[in-house]
Formats: structure tokens, C-alpha cells, sequence
């Protein structure tokens, strides 16, 4: 329309010199769905509830237990229970596990699986290894213990009080967030195998719906392998993780021993269901009397008028018993054996920033981590990294001399398909598909025709060229990396235009990683002179 001018002056029209952008969406937004000490903050309820964060404070003032007043000790956000329970004589040590010997007697140190949780040390991995904005979905806080311990090292620990149902209504929270690019689930392998795989397959049919995230799996049994029959618990994963959305998920294997958990955080209280006369018999024993750590054990029994703090107590037991102090770093290092998940996504986060999506997130090492329940060989790593039968991938973490703990793989659950066995690709892709998708928004009801279509594809072709610059796509020049098509006789008939609909067609030249290295040598035989 032109306008119509009534008024005598000098009137300025401006013009936009440079067309609509597309903006990159992020890459590394992780969303944990688990289990909290609390979920409420200011008299509000955050259960089941997706919240951003961006920092463990944040976290800790929505989902971690008030301190209380000095001089009391401060509140323990996670209160697992250990057992000690005698093994028969002649038991190979290998299959124990955990274990402390008193008096000759090997005790196997095993949990109350009632009260295992991952939720908070996941949190603290992740943010140790880099990580940054991520969604906390609660689905409840911590249940009752069983006051029973595992009935041998052998059996895998099921939390009564982790529920399928409640951790598939927390990922059922996350249907309307387009933010969250990976999935990660800590207190998943606590379900039983039944429940797990009901689990990992809605997660991988929701990502698969969305086509917005990647679900970040843990194999169950992962934290206590045997050494030889570890095999049957990949076994169970495979079996587990159906057939539908494999190229949006991603399992590591094993658990990683870590420093997260620190000694005050673990004490008495957290022995033998709180049962100090069970400690006693085995401290204080009439064949080896420890008469320090008797006193130190009756006045927990028997508190005087003013007692001291548990803190006090702990310090003043290690101090008068060398056997305890052996017991609590047996514990320490059992609690400290955690799923691999979390800190994978601050290991994803970091990747992003400094190298870029494009780039596999592998040859890294895991800040916080200091052992692994089992070391992995190169023939052992063989039949988790492919697998013929199923074609299910599974990336190792690996412990290797002088270099250190290390994510040693980057494929898929896809393990056989060759546009999609590569984390990279995927969530590249998903990187591509998403920007595209989020910057052409902006077009919706411009009018179907060659403008509008240059335009779309100018703000294409401008951010895959940037992608490109940046090393994300291959090939020598923009096109041999891109190509954007999108018009009348390329992409569409005249029927569509008359529907209103705009079709673009978009080939890019993703990066895959060079996994296999090969190089070739060749004797050559000297030449006489």
C-alpha cells in the first residue's frame, strides 16, 4: 500500500538491510528425573515439576534439606545404610565385593537397598564435569528403609521405594519442554530389569516422538560386576531396551568409584541400621577389648547431659579405632560408586562449549573419578562396542596407564545402522533440525511465494554455512557440505502452494568421527650401495 502523505516534511522509512537468522538452539540441556530430599520451596511444591537450574546453589534451595542451626551437625542429604554381614568361611574374597575381616571372620559390607538414591551425587558429577543450565524434575523424596540388608554380595539391590510409575510421570512432565536435549534417569537402574526396561523404552519412544533429546543410560549391575558373568548383564540391557528409537539413546558401562561423597557425609549413623551394639561386638570384641573405642561407643549408646555432636563422636572413634577407620573408607568407597550418567552430561556440556556438538564426546576424561569396579580390556571392549546380533552399542569407560579414567566409545544404541551408530551425528542432527525448525518459525503465515521462499532459504543457507565454518559439516566448500532447495518445480507442485504449504529440502554432510585408525606399514629392504 502506499502511504498516503497529508502533512509537509521529511519522513525516514527504514529498511532491513539483512534478512531474518536463524538463532542455534542449545546443545546441552540435560533434564534428571529422580528422586530428592525435598521438593518445596517458599511453602511451594516442585514435584513433578520441570524447573531450570543453573547452579548447585539453585538445586539446593529447591531439593536439598535445610541445615540447621549450630551447633548441631549439618543435615545429611543422603543417608544410605550399610550392613555387615558375616560370609561363610572359604568364600572366594572376589565374590564379596565390599568386605572387612574382623577376627579372622570376612564380613560382607552391603547396603539397605531401601536407601540408595543417586539423584544428588549425580547433580554434583554433573556440575564437577562442567555442566551448567539443566531441568530437575522431582518425583518424590526419600522413603522409609527396609532395615535389611541384601541377602548376599550376588544379589542386584531393588529400591522398594523407586517406582516406575514415578519416574515415568516425571518424563511424561517433560512432553511440553523443547529445551532439554538429553534424558538422564540416576535412580533407573534401581528398578528392577522388568521395570528398567519399561522405562528406557518409553524414554526412547518420547525422545524419538520429540526428536528433541537423547536418553543418557547406565546398564544395572554396572556397579558391582562380576568379573567373569558381567557379560549376562549386558545381556539384559540389550534385551531390555526393545527395538523402537535406538538412535536416540546412549548407555555407558561401567559405574565409576568417586570422590563425590566426602568422609563427614557418612558415620555410625549410617551403620547397621543405627543398631551401635552390633558395632560394639565387633570394635570392642572380649578376644581384642579397644577400651577408647568402648567409651566412644557407650556414650553414643547413653548420651550424657550434654553429649556431643555426632560429628564429635565420628572424629573421636576414628582417632581411637584403626579397624573403624578401615570400615568407614570401605563404606565411603561403596557409597562413592555411582552411575556413569550424570557426569556424562557435563561431559556433553563441555564438549558443546569448547569443541562443539559436532564433536564426539570421547577420549575425555571424568572429572571426579578415581576407579572403576571393573577394568575393561580391548577384547573385553570388543562385544560391547558392536554387536553383530543386535546391533546394540554400548560405550566403555576405561581405565588406561599414564593417561588416566576415560569415555572410551561414542555410538548410539544404533550400533548397526550406518546413518545414526555415531553420538555425534545424532545430536548434530538433532542440533540442525531443531535451529531450522525454531528460525523458520518466523515465516509462518508470510505468503507462499518466491519471496518468502528466497528468503528461507537465504536464512538456511547462512546458518549452515556457519556450521560449516566451523568445521560441523565436511567437504571442501559450502557445496560439497549443504545443498538447500526450496521453490516451485524443486520442492513443490502448484497443488501445494494452493494447500499453503512450503517444502524445503535440506542435505548436509554431517562429520562422523574417525574411530578406527589404520595405518599401514610396509618393510622396505635395503639397497645396496
Amino acid at each position: 500500500m502506499v502511504t498516503q502523505y497529508k502533512t509537509p516534511g521529511v519522513y525516514i522509512n527504514e529498511v532491513n538491510a539483512f534478512p531474518n537468522s536463524i538463532v542455534p538452539v542449545a546443545t546441552a540441556i540435560p533434564a534428571f528425573i529422580g528422586y530428592t530430599p525435598k521438593a518445596e520451596y517458599q511453602g511451594k511444591s516442585y514435584l513433578n515439576t520441570p524447573q531450570v537450574i543453573s547452579s548447585y546453589a539453585e538445586f539446593a534451595a529447591i531439593y536439598l534439606l535445610d541445615d540447621p542451626m549450630p551447633p548441631a551437625d549439618p543435615a545429611k542429604q543422603y543417608q544410605p545404610e550399610y550392613y555387615l554381614v558375616p560370609q561363610a568361611p572359604h568364600v572366594p574374597l572376589s565374590s564379596v565385593g565390599h568386605y572387612m575381616n574382623f577376627g579372622g571372620v570376612v564380613y560382607a559390607i552391603l547396603p539397605d537397598p531401601n536407601t540408595l538414591y543417586y539423584m544428588v551425587n549425580s547433580l554434583r558429577l554433573f556440575f564437577q564435569n562442567g555442566g551448567g543450565r539443566a531441568y530437575i524434575v522431582s518425583v518424590g523424596t526419600y522413603g522409609a528403609p527396609s532395615k535389611t540388608p541384601l541377602s548376599d554380595p550376588s544379589v542386584r539391590p531393588v529400591n522398594a521405594n523407586a517406582l516406575l510409575s514415578d519416574l515415568t510421570t516425571g518424563l511424561a512432565a517433560l512432553k511440553n519442554e523443547q529445551e532439554p536435549t538429553m534424558y538422564v534417569f540416576p535412580e533407573a537402574t534401581l528398578l528392577s530389569l522388568a521395570d528398567n526396561a519399561t522405562l528406557m523404552q518409553t524414554a526412547l519412544l518420547q525422545a524419538s516422538e520429540m526428536q528433541t533429546a537423547v536418553c543418557i543410560f547406565d546398564v544395572i549391575g554396572g556397579d558391582t560386576p562380576d568379573p567373569v558373568l558381567y557379560t549376562n548383564d549386558i545381556e539384559n540391557f540389550r534385551n531390555a531396551t526393545g527395538n523402537h528409537g535406538l538412535n536416540f539413546g546412549v548407555c555407558y558401562y561401567p559405574f565409576i568409584g568417586t570422590t563425590t561423597m566426602q568422609s563427614a557425609e557418612i558415620d555410625f549413623t549410617n551403620l547397621c541400621g543405627g543398631d551401635v551394639a552390633q558395632l560394639a561386638a565387633l570394635l570392642n570384641p572380649p578376644s581384642n577389648p579397644n577400651p577408647a573405642a568402648a567409651a566412644i561407643l557407650n556414650a553414643i549408646q547413653n548420651p550424657p547431659a550434654n553429649p556431643m555432636t555426632n560429628n564429635q563422636l565420628q572424629a573421636a572413634l576414628l582417632a581411637a579405632s584403626p579397624s573403624y577407620q578401615q570400615l568407614m573408607n570401605e563404606v565411603l568407597a561403596y557409597a562413592n560408586i555411582l552411575p556413569a550418567s550424570g557426569a556424562m552430561a557435563g561431559v556433553y556440556t563441555v564438549n558443546d562449549s569448547q569443541s562443539g556438538v559436532w564433536q564426539a564426546p570421547a577420549n575425555i576424561g571424568i572429572v571426579g573419578a578415581v576407579d572403576l569396579p571393573i577394568r575393561l580390556t580391548d577384547t573385553q571392549q570388543e562385544n560391547l562396542n558392536v554387536d553383530a546380533v543386535t546391533g546394540k552399542s554400548i560405550n566403555a569407560i576405561r581405565l588406561f596407564n599414564g593417561r588416566g579414567i576415560l569415555v572410551w566409545g561414542a555410538r548410539t544404541l544404533d550400533g548397526n545402522s550406518l546413518d545414526w551408530r555415531y553420538i555425534p551425528v545424532r545430536r548434530t542432527m538433532t542440533y540442525i533440525e531443531q535451529s531450522i525448525k525454531s528460525g523458520l518459525n518466523s515465516l509462518i503465515f508470510s505468503p507462499n511465494d518466491a519471496t518468502t521462499w528466497a528468503t528461507a532459504t537465504s536464512m538456511v543457507v547462512n546458518f549452515l554455512y556457519s556450521l560449516w565454518n566451523q568445521g560441523g559439516l565436511q567437504g571442501a566448500s559450502p557445496a560439497d557440505a549443504f545443498v538447500v532447495r526450496c521453490g516451485l518445480g524443486s520442492t513443490m507442485t502448484a497443488e501445494d502452494i494452493l494447500d499453503s504449504v512450503m517444502t524445503m529440502s535440506v542435505a548436509v554432510a554431517v562429520t562422523h568421527p574417525a574411530e578406527f585408525i589404520v595405518i599401514n606399514f610396509r618393510q622396505q629392504l635395503a639397497v645396496d650401495s
